[in-house]
């Protein structure tokens, strides 16, 4: 097997592990949101915004990455969001009431929404098209495991110690992330005077916020007015948004050609159906844990170990699969394992045996482990370099609007299937099966992808590669 390109490597490893607390963070606040509303004294409507308000930052700060790096350059922007990210988490943890621990929390989630969709471009750019495959092995590996360990963390943290520590936790990751940032990137091209897209901004920002913050009431059902008005206004102005930046060609605050390449738009759409699937479930496997076999919440995590372990076990298999049968074929076993390990939870109650359960959820892990790999490496196929930072930026909001969808749905179906019959059990068998059905969907949609990655030519100028063997 040929060896990574030594800069590519560097570049990866250094960006990933600035990546890992961002996802991390995602996370792990959620199993804390009850012990924070006790110790800051508030309710759990208001405490809900530390999660919300956290989300709505990464919303409107995605759109505007691609002109950030155009103006800034890559490595500049990922020290500064990286910094600010360090920054907010060290607020956090001197916090000393609710409305300054959601204001805090604003500014990690302004420092994460740059580094997410940045981390991806960086990787991408650096590498060829040779290389790609086995680097998105390891990018994906905190997409893949962060939602599943989080929660874990979390709850190790808190049987511990006091809350602040799950922001402290951050501090040495963010230092020795900044350290190998600073020794390891590479400075990149000059910065370019983009003029930014204003019209753009005033579209796309507040339709991402809008769509996530309605996604995020719809505990209660669609029929509210948090919920239908926020949905509604956003969905018309994402509306606007593509009509202008269809106008703007090439020009446009994320250029929406990209979704001409038949791979970036089944990649997107696969994106959002994937996130669908990873948040929806993790919003139902913790309560049926929970609710349903009375766990208690780090037990519940405890017992989402195995996703995990499974998620880290295929990630070297897939990209093996990718080059011998291709990305289509991977993504269609890939979620037909994650729809069939689901199937179990459709069926099981409060006396259901664990063990078979356990399984199942590693099985899971293997499929949601797997689909990451040939979705991250297609999205890119056959796009200018120049084009790579919008496709990260249109794969990054669909996986994020999909987590969100999946989470707002599945809530509903939950609540309203509960309500209907009384039947707690029946209730959750209902949501499980929704969840196989956007992995059927998901299967259907694969069929697009390529049946093979091509290969690309060089880039002009790119060095004569002298490799470090390939991770494993």
């Amino acid at each position: 097997m040929m060896a990574i390109e030594r800069q590519t490597l560097r570049t990866s490893l250094a960006v990933l592990t600035g990546g890992v607390a961002v996802i991390l963070d995602s996370t792990i606040v959620s199993v804390a949101l009850h012990e924070l509303a006790i110790d800051l004294g508030t309710g759990v409507d208001t405490i809900q915004w530390v999660s919300t308000a956290y989300l709505l930052a990464l919303g409107v700060v995605i759109p505007t990455v691609g002109w950030l790096q155009s103006r800034l350059g890559a490595k500049r922007l990922w020290m500064a969001a990286l910094t600010l990210f360090l920054l907010g988490s060290v607020l956090c943890s001197f916090a000393w009431d609710a409305p300054s621990l959601i204001a805090f929390r604003v500014v990690q989630g302004l420092g994460g929404g740059v580094m997410m969709p940045l981390m991806t471009t960086m990787i991408v750019q650096a590498a060829s098209a040779a290389d790609r495959t086995r680097l998105m092995t390891i990018v994906a590996l905190p997409t893949a495991i962060g939602p599943i360990l989080g929660p874990v963390i979390g709850g190790l943290i808190l049987g511990a110690g006091d809350w602040r520590w799950l922001f402290l936790i951050n501090v040495p990751i963010c230092l020795a992330a900044l350290l190998l940032a600073w020794r390891w990137l590479p400075t990149g091209n000059a910065p370019s005077r983009v003029r930014l897209d204003v019209v753009g901004l005033l579209l796309m920002s507040p339709a991402l916020v809008l769509l996530l913050w309605g996604l995020s009431n719809v505990n209660n059902g669609f029929s509210r007015t948090d919920v239908v008005v926020p949905l509604i206004t956003g969905a018309l102005l994402l509306a606007a948004f593509v009509l202008w930046s269809l106008r703007r060609r090439g020009s446009a605050l994320v250029d929406l050609e990209v979704l001409r390449s038949r791979p970036t738009w089944a990649a997107s759409v696969l994106m959002f159906l994937s996130g669908a699937s990873l948040y929806g479930a993790m919003l139902l496997l913790p309560l049926y844990w929970q609710q349903l076999r009375g766990s208690d919440a780090l037990a519940a995590g405890l017992l989402l170990i195995p996703q995990g372990v499974g998620s880290l076990l295929s990630r070297t298999a897939a990209a093996r699969l990718v080059d011998r049968v291709g990305p289509r074929g991977v993504s269609i076993l890939g979620f037909v394992l994650v729809g069939l390990a689901t199937v179990p939870f459709a069926f099981a109650g409060a006396e259901t045996p664990v063990w078979p359960l356990m399984a199942a959820l590693f099985l899971r892990g293997l499929g949601l482990g797997m689909v990451i790999i040939p979705l991250m490496t297609v999205a890119f196929t056959g796009l200018a370099h120049e084009k790579i930072p919008h496709a990260s930026i249109v794969t990054r909001i669909a996986q994020q609007i999909g987590g969100s969808a999946g989470v707002a749905v599945l809530a509903v179906i939950l609540s309203s299937a509960a309500s209907r019959t009384g039947d707690l059990a029946h209730a959750f068998d209902v949501a499980f099966w929704w969840t196989v059905a956007f992995t059927g969907v998901a299967v259907l949609v694969s069929f697009v992808l390529p049946s093979h990655t091509p290969d690309e030519p060089p880039r002009p100028g790119q060095p004569q590669r002298t490799g470090v063997p390939a991770a494993a």
